[in-house]
């Protein structure tokens, strides 16, 4: 069922077993002016995207049938939903819980009980790092610019020269800001996770990213962190 209140801003589906969770999420979603689509499980959410696909997931972990992680999982491999954002709802707070959540391909992790005003928070920057492209699929950041249909990089309509490994390693970095990422992340997400490539591979390509963008003087925006991996980064 379609849900919505004007002016209307994103499509969102949530997948959740619990009927009171739905009911009151889709009234906070209703307020703020989202279209507001619901699922109770995984087949149902299936069809729902097949029929129209929404511009964010929020997605419980708890799910009957196949559960959440899964179906993050399955999302992240299919050409069709790989690029839909994905929220992840659950009461499981754990650190390792939090962990297993993202390496799915969730681009957040909310726990429950959590206020409407924190899931709005979420959902606005999720919105806004999936969707810092212009009509023209053009995503700039500080005068770097990526033209996404035609893998073109330029700084003050300058081109770069940059591979296609590079440049898919520098969208990906530009489109999920500030959070830092192992390397295995980085395979998963840039590679796939059906390709086999040894870790010590995203070095060499962060090295040569680095390398390509510094005379441009951005080779500064990926930071090393220590011991745990990288993060695109406009912040000193």
């Amino acid at each position: 069922m379609l849900r919505h209140s004007q002016p209307m801003k994103s499509k969102i589906l949530l997948v959740e077993d619990e009927a009171p969770i739905r009911e009151m999420l889709g009234y906070t979603l209703m307020k703020e002016g989202y279209a507001f689509r619901e699922a109770t499980d995984v087949a149902q959410a299936r069809s729902l995207i097949a029929d129209d696909k929404p511009d964010l997931l929020l997605l419980d972990w708890m799910l009957p049938g196949m559960n959440g992680v899964d179906y993050a999982r399955r999302i992240r491999t299919s050409p069709d939903t790989k690029d839909i954002p994905i929220i992840m709802l659950t009461a499981r707070g754990e650190e390792a819980d939090r962990v297993r959540g993202l390496d799915t391909g969730a681009d957040d992790y909310i726990t429950k009980p959590f206020s409407g005003k924190e899931l709005l928070a979420r959902i606005r920057a999720v919105l806004r790092r999936t969707r810092n492209t212009d009509v023209d699929g053009v995503i700039s950041v500080n005068g770097l610019a990526l033209e996404t249909e035609t893998f073109r990089v330029t700084v003050d309509e300058q081109i770069v020269e940059i591979s296609p490994t590079e440049f898919r390693l520098l969208h990906f970095f530009i489109t999920h800001p500030e959070r830092v990422y192992s390397r295995g992340q980085l395979l998963d997400h840039v590679w796939g996770q059906n390709v086999y490539v040894e870790e010590r591979t995203v070095d060499v390509h962060i090295r040569r990213l680095r390398k390509t963008l510094e005379p441009y003087n951005y080779s500064h925006l990926i930071q090393t962190v220590r011991s745990v991996g990288y993060r695109f980064s406009t912040k000193n």
